[in-house]
């Protein structure tokens, strides 16, 4: 199996410009991939270094696999993430299932056993495909919140210990007890003075959209009081674990901060907008605490499975003001099989420098 190099040279942050160039230079990142003539990496687990010697890198996917056709080329992507010695630890931002594929156990399972094959820690977030879409009937009509129960069973059986065949310990926000004693999948981890953390935050409007596959009069004649509930306690343990993640960021003097979820936010949309319904308050934490620690933060996310980078903040919106230090990364997904590099260099003004990366063979 070949493996391909960084498709231009490493690139540093993109800087803030109109929204449109910016997605577009992410894009033309995406599309300029050297296909040949790359000598593969030799596989090695990556140790953790001190930071002088030279910080260290982690991947981001998500949105795949989608179909049972798409697996061996999210292995293929896999085996890519492996060979590249200066991974260290990987985020899948959720999606590990199509939108119309069933939300049965065994499929679960299997998705499960794929990640397993990541040499490296593995962080994992949920995606709205594994539970908030499964009322659909194509998906086996189920009730979201039971299938929520079902995932958290499977992906996290032991909180605070990560996916992978390298598995790690992390803070959970599960093992904090509490209110928010629920929410196993929110997880924080530190690398070389950078803090990294999971946000359940997903696509349907952040799990707003109705259940019309088992309550046809939901957000018709009325609102699901089961689906409200689940999204009113996930908001606060969301808000709750940003505050834990910047408090202990601005304690630990952190060189940046890594925030990962799998829906797009929508930040580019106006604040109180219908299409931001699901996603302001976390925005709002987000942008305060951000612009409080001062240093470098990545938003990375999956959702729309195009990749792209911006500073969504990039020009005053009202209560909203430019934040220079925030970057967001938008990863590959289903059909583009790909990942994205992201090299963490904690003792360069910029810290997050981003490579995408395509594996040779898939689409």
């Amino acid at each position: 199996m070949h493996h391909d190099c960084p498709e231009s040279s490493r690139r540093s942050l993109i800087r803030a410009m109109p929204r449109r160039g910016r997605r577009l230079a992410g894009l033309l990142l995406a599309a300029a991939a050297v296909l040949g003539g790359c000598a593969q990496p030799v596989a090695a687990p990556l140790r953790q270094a001190p930071p002088q010697l030279g910080g260290f890198a982690f991947a981001l996917m998500g949105d795949m696999p989608y179909s049972p056709r798409e697996m061996a080329q999210v292995d293929a992507l896999i085996q890519s993430v492996n060979a590249d010695a200066e991974v260290g630890l990987v985020l899948h931002v959720g999606d590990v299932k199509g939108g119309g594929e069933r939300c049965d156990e065994p499929l679960y399972r299997e998705r499960l056993r794929q990640l397993q094959q990541v040499a490296r820690p593995l962080l994992y977030t949920p995606g709205d495909n594994e539970w908030t879409d499964c009322h659909r009937p194509s998906n086996g009509a189920y009730v979201p919140t039971e299938r929520l129960a079902l995932l958290r069973r499977v992906f996290f059986p032991e909180p605070g210990r990560s996916l992978g065949r390298e598995p790690v310990a992390l803070r959970s926000q599960a093992q904090e007890g509490g209110a928010h004693a629920a929410f196993v999948e929110n997880v924080m981890a530190e690398r070389q003075g950078v803090l990294f953390a999971t946000l359940h935050v997903v696509g349907s409007r952040n799990g707003l959209a109705p259940w019309m596959g088992v309550d046809p009069k939901d957000g018709v004649t009325g609102n699901n009081p089961e689906r409200n509930a689940e999204f009113e306690a996930r908001q606060a343990a969301n808000l709750a674990w940003l505050d834990r993640l910047f408090d202990e960021a601005q304690r630990r003097n952190a060189a940046g901060v890594v925030v990962a979820m799998q829906a797009n936010p929508r930040i580019e949309a106006e604040p109180g907008s219908l299409t931001r319904n699901g996603f302001d308050a976390v925005l709002a934490r987000l942008h305060g605490r951000a612009q409080a620690f001062g240093r470098p933060v990545l938003l990375v996310h999956g959702d729309d499975h195009e990749f792209f980078i911006d500073q969504p903040w990039y020009r005053d919106k009202g209560e909203e003001p430019r934040l220079a230090n925030v970057t967001r990364v938008q990863g590959y997904g289903s059909p583009r099989l790909h990942w994205v590099k992201v090299r963490v260099l904690p003792n360069t003004p910029e810290v997050f420098h981003i490579e995408p990366q395509r594996v040779r063979g898939n689409p």
